[in-house]
């Protein structure tokens, strides 16, 4: 995928750490691996994913973002919590693969562990992470998709200002025939951002 056709401006040089008013968003430790492993082992977090994953799935998982951040500036980061360091989940950006038919684009995504969920986290980090695409990235629209059952997950789009057109919602090809494999599609352009 060419770079041009994401980014507005040179990439960035260096790895981005930034704060909200209660998290951090930052690269990835060792230290992050085992809870990050038993979050993507729990079955309601993963709920809407076609299965659970392995530990050295998860590892690889990490592996891969972190190789992301060092290329790019920016991948889905690591989240923790302001007062207490303790490691969340994550959430930030990421390419859309190539396979589906409205990339190149980044999507904005999250997973955090079950203890912090309905506390606003996934809203409050995937808020800050539209405003680094937009104004750090230059990008002129970011995407979010999940299953279209997994209501959990619109919400917190729809509570981010995303727009979803029924007619764009998909079958994704790579989640096997059943319930998970429709999917919806929400975008947000810069322009949406600024009046949000």
């Amino acid at each position: 995928m060419g770079r041009s056709a994401l980014f507005e401006g040179d990439s960035l040089v260096t790895p981005v750490v930034f704060s909200t008013a209660r998290l951090v968003l930052r690269g990835w430790h060792d230290l992050d691996r085992a809870p990050f492993a038993a979050m993507n082992a729990d079955p309601l977090v993963m709920e809407f994913f076609p299965d659970q994953l392995a530990s050295a799935q998860s590892d690889a998982l990490i592996d891969r973002f972190e190789a992301e951040r060092a290329e790019q500036g920016f991948c889905p980061w690591a989240v923790e919590l302001v007062d207490t360091h303790e490691f969340i989940g994550f959430v930030g950006l990421h390419s859309v693969p190539d396979y589906l038919s409205f990339a190149p684009r980044l999507e904005v995504l999250w997973r955090l562990a079950r203890p912090f969920w309905d506390q606003g986290y996934a809203t409050e980090a995937a808020s800050a992470s539209l405003k680094f695409g937009f104004e750090q990235l230059g990008l002129e629209e970011v995407v979010s998709f999940t299953s279209v059952i997994n209501e959990r997950s619109r919400r917190v789009m729809e509570r981010l200002g995303m727009q979803r057109d029924p007619t764009e919602d998909f079958e994704h090809p790579h989640v096997p025939a059943g319930p998970l494999r429709a999917h919806v599609l929400y975008r947000q352009r810069k322009s949406q951002s600024l009046h949000h």
